[in-house]
């Protein structure tokens, strides 16, 4: 096993002959995608299709950012004080809590003499401005686009994003106000072991803006059905993806951020898994057909707003009937949120929020001093607020209360549980179940005296997989059941000398059962140690847009059962794991009708096991680790050997108790290649 956290070498040649195949794609080993990827928006044929899509992207965002399932909405015990009155409109000193004792504070600006309301609200998440949301210069002014909309007769919020100004840990207090608030910012969760808990700084920024929302909705003079957010830069990432996840907002603007060519360079923007399957401007394509505004300028990544984001959002719009709900415009200026940005935006929030005095024409404003915005200037939180540690012990404890409330304790709560959990699995895992798109190239078929091997390479269309696979048939009186074997040495582990049958094969052979034997990805004829060296899995930007090995051998598993399904009509399919592939297997498990599985007795309490390269899954731990996986395969068989006494199995071994036919099979020792065989063969 090699550890994560030491892979550091460039990237070598493939070692597969391209004349093997008939298409190559970019082989998935060595393209490595980064932020800077540009990305293609789908085709997506149909109205229903794109909604289809949309869920999946919510329940990414949901799942990357640690929200899923949804945390409890506790308590805001909000704080609004130090009101400042000026002519017509008036700001006022605001905190309240996203989680008990976590604070995010800001500033509310509210219209006056323009009647008792309800007015439209809109939330204000700032960009990574120096000073955050107290930036006031010709490229962009919080200020300045608060006091317009107060103005204009609507509610305005303007809040930190975690670490700036008055949004911090206390073990983070800036007393002196010297500290760089972006550094500051990027400090939180950076530990490697929050990443298995889906802990990250994006997650959290998320969680404070749904609360600021809830703030927003809550005030009595806030009309809750004309809510809306906009942001630029960072603070355009923040309003698209509240937008994709919470249909509470009846417009969104966000502004210089949506692009096809950068995805966003901070951590707040980047949770593992967001972006593999994803981009921007799919995410913000998950408002339609609400209204929205894109605003992109030429001296950015977003120059091609009116010919590449702006047209392709627009079709999904067009879906819906709604294309006169959307509308992007690009200036000529570099990046920014300028007077003639806001004016756009304005425009449109006039004619949809529909506020008493739309007037959409920025006039002179005058900019508070910091000293009369800030919420803490003295670094001074109040006593329960919690220390990033403690937030962190909190969102772990939360995440396993969650998961102890969906464990069945009835055969009935089982559906439920995995309602929840198998969507958990699939964006956790990056899994898919390949229908029709397996592509299976036969390399040689020999045959023997009663057995036929066919050395396959089978892939997904467009996916640049390609897995190195032995089939074995019995000639005579096929089981029903095919076995799929894996092995950290790949179908090498199986074979001898000519690819002859040994071991686990020739056990099973000798039962009349078919077995598949795979090279999952970098394993056997795939492997490449520098490619291996060169994926750094553990950088949180890495899995945002890449898979890990864990996850890319998991589906090599799936694709094979996909295949089998697709050749033989009516089997069933087994997956056997063998030393560490036996956790991959139970990885697998809820995608296959039975599952044998060396668990290698890894001690699941150890955080250093669940980061080795050849286990790491951002978000497993968050899932449940392997008994949750396994437990949504219930009923279907499974035997689980070499447990050793620290795999935990007691909730697996509850859960299988709830059905009458009891299909689970435990062993502490490593099971022998006849018990393994006997077992696969007694399944009916």
């Amino acid at each position: 096993m090699s550890f994560l956290f030491r892979a550091s070498m460039t990237l070598a040649p493939l070692l597969f002959a391209a004349s093997m195949f008939a298409e190559t794609p970019v082989d998935r080993r060595t393209n490595i995608q980064t932020l800077n990827t540009p990305r293609s928006f789908p085709k997506i044929e149909s109205k229903a299709k794109w909604q289809n899509h949309a869920r999946e992207i919510r329940e990414q965002i949901l799942v990357s950012c640690g929200l899923w399932p949804m945390p409890d909405k506790t308590a805001l015990n909000p704080k609004t004080f130090g009101k400042i009155f000026r002519e017509d409109y008036s700001i006022e000193k605001v905190y309240f809590e996203s989680y008990p004792g976590v604070f995010v504070a800001g500033n509310l600006y509210r219209p006056t003499a323009k009647g008792p309301g309800p007015f439209p609200g809109i939330l204000n998440p700032h960009g990574h401005w120096d000073n955050g949301r107290m930036a006031d210069k010709e490229e962009g002014s919080i200020a300045a686009r608060c006091i317009h909309f107060a103005r204009q007769g609507m509610i305005a919020f303007s809040y930190d994003m975690v670490g700036y100004n008055d949004t911090f840990f206390p073990d983070n207090a800036d007393t002196s106000n010297k500290l760089n608030f972006y550094e500051r910012h990027r400090r939180f969760a950076n530990a490697p072991s929050n990443l298995l808990w889906n802990i990250n700084l994006m997650g959290l920024q998320t969680w404070n803006s749904i609360r600021a929302l809830d703030f927003l909705e809550s005030l009595p003079d806030v009309d809750r059905t004309r809510l809306a957010c906009t942001g630029e830069s960072g603070g355009g990432t923040q309003t698209y993806i509240l937008g994709a996840i919470d249909d509470r907002l009846a417009t969104q603007a966000p502004v210089v951020m949506v692009s096809h060519t950068m995805q966003g360079g901070c951590s707040c923007e980047n949770a593992p898994g967001l972006r593999i399957k994803f981009s921007n401007v799919e995410i913000a394509a998950c408002a339609a057909p609400r209204p929205q505004i894109i605003v992109g300028a030429t001296g950015d990544w977003t120059r091609d707003t009116t010919t590449v984001e702006g047209p392709a959002i627009e079709q999904v719009y067009k879906w819906f009937n709604a294309q006169s709900s959307f509308r992007y415009s690009t200036f000529d200026f570099p990046h920014n949120y300028n007077q003639t940005s806001r004016e756009a935006v304005y425009d449109f929030f006039g004619s949809v929020l529909k506020p008493s005095h739309p007037a959409s024409k920025e006039t002179s404003y005058t900019r508070e001093p910091d000293a009369d915005l800030r919420v803490f200037p003295d670094g001074k939180l109040p006593s329960h607020a919690k220390t990033e540690g403690e937030l962190i012990s909190f969102l772990i404890s939360q995440s396993k209360m969650q998961l102890a409330k969906l464990t069945p304790t009835n055969r009935k709560s089982i559906s439920g549980f995995k309602q929840t959990m198998l969507p958990a699995w699939r964006h956790t895992l990056q899994v898919e179940e390949p229908k029709g798109q397996v592509i299976a190239q036969s390399v040689y078929l020999k045959t023997s005296a009663n057995y036929s091997t066919e050395k396959l390479i089978l892939s997904r269309k467009d996916r640049g997989d390609r897995i190195p696979a032995l089939l074995f048939s019995p000639l005579e009186k096929a089981h029903r059941w095919t076995a799929i074997l894996v092995h950290p040495e790949g179908k090498s582990a199986f074979v001898g000398k000519d690819s002859t049958p040994v071991g686990l094969v020739q056990a099973l052979l000798a039962k009349n059962i078919q077995v598949l034997s795979l090279d999952t990805f970098l394993t056997g004829e795939a492997e490449n140690h520098e490619v291996s060296s060169a994926r750094k899995q553990a950088d949180l930007f890495f899995t945002t847009y890449n898979v890990t090995d864990t996850q890319a051998r998991v589906q090599d598993i799936l694709t094979a059962s996909a295949f089998i399904t697709k050749k033989r009509r009516g089997a069933k399919i087994a997956v056997c794991g063998m030393e560490r592939a036996g956790l991959w297997a139970l990885l697998a498990s809820p995608g296959v009708d039975a599952v044998v599985a060396d668990c290698n007795q890894l001690d699941v309490s150890s955080d250093d096991e669940w980061l080795q390269s050849d286990l790491f899954v951002p978000g497993l731990r968050k899932l449940g680790g392997f008994e949750t996986v396994t437990s949504l395969a219930v009923p279907n068989p499974a035997f689980l050997h070499n447990t050793g006494t620290q795999f935990s199995t007691g909730n697996l071994n509850q859960i299988y108790a709830l059905h009458p036919n009891n299909s689970l099979t435990l062993a502490r020792e490593r099971a022998s290649s006849a018990k393994v065989a006997e077992w696969i063969a007694s399944l009916k």
